[in-house]
């Protein structure tokens, strides 16, 4: 745990400015201190003194650590989710969706905050299940949830033969992840990702896919 006190290290703090930006200033500063120090060893006073705030007021904001952490996560998964979800409301062709929801999801585990926040996350449920159950809802459950949607409505136009829109969900979000999680989770010093290597991972997930679950097979090719 941090010895840092009030009185020190002046220089790393950020003045939070106030009013109704301050919530969303203390969970940028909250975000620094999670991925320098982890969420055991992070305390409510640390990330007051860091943000230039009394603990009162960072408190008055969040009324938990796990609350802070639940909602720093949330913003850092924000835009992923607004990426695939406008993606995954597109009319377009089905292997086209595919591959950008494939690149989207694959970009966001080798970002180096999402995946620290995704390692910290899985080092404390054993002591905090909830805080996994919270992340999973917000995270990997709801892309789970709108691709299965997006699956289902594809089947209605036959554009997807699959009987069990979920099942085949779970099938293409392992396609993408299930080389790079692990990578990312117990030795991301080791990834070496090239974006030539992502697409071209992303690439051969969908015409698998599509080779199963698309009534076009693997010709429907993804997007050149």
């Amino acid at each position: 745990m941090s010895s840092e006190t009030p009185g020190s290290g002046k220089r790393s703090r950020v003045r939070v400015p106030r009013g109704e930006e301050r919530r969303s200033g203390i969970a940028a500063v909250a975000e620094r201190v999670f991925l320098k120090h982890g969420f055991a060893e992070t305390t409510m006073r640390m990330v007051a003194v860091e943000a230039g705030a009394s603990t009162e007021t960072v408190y008055r904001h969040f009324g938990s650590k796990d609350e802070m952490f639940i909602e720093v996560v949330g913003n850092r998964t924000q835009e992923l989710h607004q990426r695939i979800e406008t993606d995954l409301e597109s009319t377009g062709p089905l292997p086209v969706v595919l591959e950008s929801v494939g690149m989207s999801l694959y970009g966001a585990i080798i970002m180096p905050e999402v995946s620290t926040l995704a390692c910290i996350i899985v080092g404390e449920v054993p002591r905090n299940p909830a805080l996994g159950e919270a992340f999973y809802a917000m995270a990997p459950g709801r892309t789970l949830t709108k691709l299965t949607s997006y699956l289902t409505d594809a089947r209605a136009r036959g554009d997807f033969i699959g009987d069990d829109p979920e099942l085949a969900a779970n099938m293409f979000i392992g396609l993408i992840m299930g080389k790079i999680l692990p990578v990312r989770l117990f030795i991301p010093h080791l990834d070496d990702s090239s974006p030539a290597q992502v697409e071209r991972h992303v690439r051969e997930a969908v015409r698998i896919f599509l080779s199963v679950y698309h009534r076009g097979g693997a010709r429907g090719g993804g997007a050149t």
